[in-house]
């Protein structure tokens, strides 16, 4: 588009007149019956910017979304990193909001907020009592409409230094940050949109100023590229007014076309390796472009994903890990606006090479084409979907974004059903179909992630370059942008009030005792078909005091716990979970061993049949216990390389001292790992599992009737007068000390400040105050 068209726009919507804008109602969807669907409505202001509003009565809480349908896609060659940089500006106020007041007026209302920028979209939320809903709508308006006056150079250079220390914590400096950064590099074109980070490169961030980020906010924050997205104990037409009023007058930005790019194509099997700084041992991935989000292939992609590489029963799990040849191995497909990639991940054991880890996987896409998928795949992968679609449906935040999602990059928020139909839809010929389109005898981008002095052990030699040559530079229309701030009919330096208070009503609940004494609360929320179900059986690693030479054990005993049961092996067991779309899983806390359950209330019957297998007959084999010890001492020898887990390490054997088993990491050390025997993990079962002080939790959709019955299985649980350890307190600090510990050619410093309170926890007391 034109430079004079550009400046046309602007002039003519800051001409707007003074009354607020009308909304245009473009869509109300309800809900029918069972239908899985989110109720809203959705309607578009004249300056373009779209509003929808999901109604949820059922807490007085409201989550705001803004999503700008910007990210770093839309960046280039030499200006990497804009749209992130812009998100940490767009929280430095604005002509109403003083610097940091966005944060204080939020967080004294009692609420949260965050912001994100990806490839494809920057978004920007708070969750916040009902009662703030006006507010924070006007907060949003003004950073939409009256943000640059307020950006000055002292900001910019504050964001600037934090920006870039964001990009050396997470990225730079830290084992494999730079693997995505590097195979990105490597896979797409050069200029191509997806081929940088968005966190963007260090040398663009030093080189931009202020009228770079100024030029960006103007071209694409405008609010015909954004959406409005409200959830909660609201009603809409509040919403409309409240947004006609401070959106209204908000002239229109430029016209934001879609980007329209060719499919990634690779002429040869490309192969690039980078030298890690942080890495103690290689990591291998091999990429194969594939499709972009809500594809039609998508829902294939991700089914042939899972067969190959997810759980226990995938083929890179039995012909990788399980026989200890990796310490993982995996695959996912994962897909943004513009393309996609399916990636195998695999991170091998000391001594092993990369070339032999593709070697395995070319071997393990023989095994599959043998196998091919089974019904069980399809059925395990179906459930699997079913139950995480109902689930994002849990919290009215979750709505809130799936709307905003589906609105920005589809133009229509009632997608949830027609995405679950897609997926439901899967047939075993379209997974094979995708493998021999997009995988079998493609080429692939193999990317090795090197040690220093480990060049050796490289997948294969390089032989990929990227060529700069032909590139040109995407005109965005950045030339001639004017701002030009809403003219309004009242006063936006006041703040909206609020109403009142709303009233938190506690949920009806239920409480009952077992016959063994254990203690059973629960309450029925109906949002959603679901039921959580949580059993805290005290112990945990308090019990590990005893005996510091096998700290871990209780961490470890909890992995075992999630193997073979004595009537199914954990591969088995995982089938039977998966075609239930449920999930049981059994984690060590401080102080308790903790069984937690996950389930669609269908299913409820079959999945606490599983749980008592899981609680009452585990099968403890040496062969497990050796794989889950070599997988654990390796992640625990290569976190060693990490300067945040050293801190976290160091500062916790301050706090606590050398005769507290909580100055020890939870996982335990490669030494006491050592001293962990089978004849550890059986009697910590034998000793521990009973139902001494034993707690249950039951949310869901379940009254007490349903569910308490069904949970008879739990007296059988043993009171064994366990004997708990006092836990010790720890060492008085008399003064300030600081300790230092070195870590060579370290880029960064991680910094730990504290103490040990001695709080304990409670529901409405100090302890919980001291969180407010």
């Amino acid at each position: 588009m034109k430079k004079k068209v550009f400046i046309t726009a602007f002039l003519l919507a800051g001409a707007m007149q003074f009354s607020f804008a009308q909304a245009k109602l473009v869509e109300k969807v309800t809900k029918k019956g069972s239908e899985i669907v989110i109720p809203y409505e959705k309607y578009v202001l004249p300056n373009g910017l779209t509003v929808v509003v999901h109604e949820d009565h059922s807490d007085p809480v409201v989550h705001v979304d803004v999503t700008y349908h910007v990210g770093s896609a839309r960046e280039e060659i030499g200006k990497s990193g804009f749209a992130h940089f812009f998100e940490h500006m767009m929280f430095q106020g604005s002509d109403n909001v003083a610097d940091e007041q966005h944060f204080k007026l939020i967080t004294e209302s009692g609420g949260t907020l965050n912001g994100s920028t990806n490839k494809d979209r920057t978004n920007y939320y708070e969750t916040v009592p009902a009662n703030q809903v006006e507010k924070m709508i006007w907060l949003e308006a003004d950073r939409m409409g009256f943000l640059l006056d307020a950006v000055t150079q002292q900001k910019f250079e504050i964001q600037r230094s934090t920006v870039k220390n964001e990009r050396g914590q997470n990225y730079d400096n830290r084992p494999y940050g730079l693997f995505g950064e590097f195979a990105s590099k490597n896979l797409y074109p050069y200029g191509h949109p997806y081929s940088w980070m968005t966190i963007g490169y260090l040398e663009d961030l030093n080189r931009s100023d202020v009228n770079d980020l100024k030029n960006f906010f103007l071209r694409w924050y405008g609010p015909n590229n954004a959406t409005l997205t409200i959830g909660g104990d609201v009603k809409a037409k509040d919403i409309v007014k409240y947004a006609e009023k401070y959106f209204g007058a908000i002239p229109r930005g430029p016209e934001v076309k879609p980007t329209v790019l060719a499919p990634v194509v690779l002429e040869k099997n490309r192969y690039a390796s980078y030298i890690d700084n942080y890495a103690r041992t290689p990591q291998l991935r091999i990429i194969y472009p594939t499709v972009a989000d809500y594809h039609k292939d998508g829902p294939a992609l991700a089914c042939l994903a899972q067969v190959i590489g997810q759980g226990r029963n995938s083929v890179l799990y039995q012909s990788m890990v399980k026989n200890q040849k990796a310490v993982n191995a995996g695959a996912f497909n994962s897909a943004s606006e513009l393309a996609g990639e399916f990636t195998f991940s695999v991170s091998p054991f000391p001594g092993k090479s990369l070339a032999e880890m593709e070697q395995l996987i070319d071997a393990g896409l023989v095994e599959f084409e043998k196998r091919g998928i089974t019904d069980e795949d399809i059925e395990k992968f179906k459930s699997q979907n079913e139950s995480r679609t109902i689930n994002r449906l849990a919290s009215v935040s979750g709505k809130v974004s799936q709307l905003a999602a589906y609105q920005t990059y589809l133009g229509n928020p009632n997608q949830i059903g027609k995405e679950l139909a897609a997926y439901q839809a899967v047939t075993k010929e379209d997974v094979m179909r995708v493998y021999n389109q997009y995988i079998k005898g493609k080429n692939r981008l193999v990317v090795s992630a090197l040690p220093k002095g480990k060049e050796d052990l490289k997948a294969g030699a390089d032989n990929y370059t990227v060529n700069t040559a032909g590139y040109k530079a995407p005109d965005y229309g950045y030339a001639g942008l004017k701002y030009a701030k809403a003219k309004d009919n009242f006063d936006r330096k006041k703040i909206p009030g609020q109403g009142a208070n709303p009233v938190v009503k506690v949920p009806a609940f239920w409480t009952k005792t077992t016959d063994n004494g254990i203690k059973v609360i629960g309450t029925k929320n109906a949002e959603i078909p679901t039921a959580n179900i949580n059993i805290y059986l005290k112990g945990g690693k308090l019990m590990e005091t005893a005996d510091f030479s096998k700290a871990g054990l209780s961490s470890l005993f909890a992995a075992m716990m999630n193997e073979d049961t004595k009537n199914y092996t954990s591969e088995q067991f995982g089938l039977e979970l998966d075609k239930l779309g449920s999930n049981i899983s059994v984690g060590s806390s401080t102080d308790a061993i903790v069984f937690s359950v996950q389930t669609l209330t269908k299913n409820m019957d079959k999945t606490l049949a599983l749980l008592k297998e899981r609680m009452f007959n585990p099968q403890f084999n040496e062969d497990d216990l050796a794989r889950i010890k070599k997988q654990r001492s390796e992640a625990i020898s290569n976190a060693r390389t990490s300067a945040a887990n050293v801190a976290t390490n160091v500062y916790d054997a301050l706090n606590y001292g050398k005769q507290n088993i909580f100055g020890i990491p939870d996982e335990g050390t490669v030494e006491t790992i050592k001293n962990i025997s089978l004849a550890d993990i059986q009697a910590y079962y034998d000793k521990n599992i009973g139902s001494q002080e034993g707690v249950v939790v039951v949310v869901g959709d379940v009254t007490e009737a349903q569910v308490y019955p069904k949970l008879s299985f739990l007296n059988e649980l043993k009171n064994k007068e366990v004997t708990y350890p006092v836990r010790l307190g720890s060492p008085t600090i008399t003064k300030t000390k600081i300790y230092l510990v070195d870590i060579p050619n370290a880029a960064q410093t991680e910094f730990r400040v504290g103490g040990i309170t001695g709080l304990k926890y409670d529901a409405t007391g100090e302890y919980y105050r001291s969180n407010l």
